[in-house]
């Protein structure tokens, strides 16, 4: 009888260890977030500098889809996701206006640029209006290549071609090349043929086949390229992750997180620029 009664209290506490072993790794796997992001914030490195340090802090696992700013949304309105990290401020604010955002916060921000081959066979090198740049290139059907697949910076050129009264679609084809891919594969794409291509000049700096290119129009206020960060709303999405993704929006906004942020430097050269308000 009393060997029975060891067996079976032997076999209850094997149980419970199981139980406590599984209750531990189901936490540990739990712990951890989806930020839906771009590929331009992938392609500058920042994720691989930046996410080990949140993890030391909270112990937090950041898993990035990195696509474009059109696709991050679109999948953050598939409830794919806890945070939304973009560039695109009118597309986002009308991500809000869904209900699918809690509340969008300036985050960082660098700015556009527009490189091409030292032959600059537009002979746009050192221009710094944009939109005159963007004529040029048309007027002389020198090859440019586009991401077009609705990104952040797809978004921002797009922009660029209004404000200099160019209708791209009807040269598509052409002289006016669309990758549907991302920032660091348009580039490659673009230096392969010799094309002008816009980016965002964190992915420019950390590029590492640029070849004879470099930057060839800069400097112009519509350049400016603004990242967002916003919480996907556990209303729209119930299996969103609401308190382990306000603990990383709440990092990236304090004001150590802001410190990382401008400590990201390559080659000397300061990627992203903080400007979250302040908290």
């Amino acid at each position: 009888m009393n060997i029975q009664k060891w067996f079976k209290q032997g076999a209850l506490a094997a149980v419970s260890a199981l139980a406590l072993i599984s209750s531990v790794a189901a936490h540990a796997e739990d712990k951890f977030i989806v930020v839906q992001s771009t590929t331009s914030t992938q392609n500058s490195g920042l994720y691989e500098y930046l996410l080990p340090l949140f993890k030391k802090d909270t112990g937090i696992d950041v898993h990035v889809v990195a696509v474009g700013t059109g696709q991050a949304i679109k999948n953050a309105e598939k409830c794919d996701g806890d945070v939304l990290l973009v560039h695109a401020k009118a597309a986002e604010l009308k991500f809000l206006e869904t209900g699918y955002g809690v509340k969008r916060t300036d985050l960082m921000y660098n700015d556009f640029i527009i490189v091409g081959p030292k032959s600059d066979p537009a002979g746009i090198n050192g221009m710094t209006d944009a939109a005159k740049a963007l004529q040029t290139i048309a007027s002389k059907k020198a090859i440019f290549a586009s991401r077009g697949d609705d990104s952040g910076t797809n978004k921002k050129e797009m922009a660029l071609w209004k404000i200099a009264g160019i209708d791209v679609k009807a040269e598509s084809g052409k002289w006016y090349r669309e990758t549907g891919s991302g920032m660091g594969a348009t580039l490659n794409t673009g230096i392969g043929m010799n094309a002008y291509v816009l980016t965002d000049r964190a992915t420019w700096i950390n590029f590492k086949n640029k070849g004879s290119y470099e930057v060839v129009v800069q400097g112009d206020k519509d350049l400016f390229n603004q990242y967002g960060v916003t919480l996907i709303n556990k209303d729209k999405c119930p299996m969103v992750k609401a308190d382990l993704g306000q603990t990383f929006i709440d990092w990236l906004l304090s004001p150590k997180g802001q410190k990382i942020i401008d400590g990201y430097k390559i080659n000397g050269q300061q990627l992203f620029f903080a400007n979250a308000p302040k908290q």
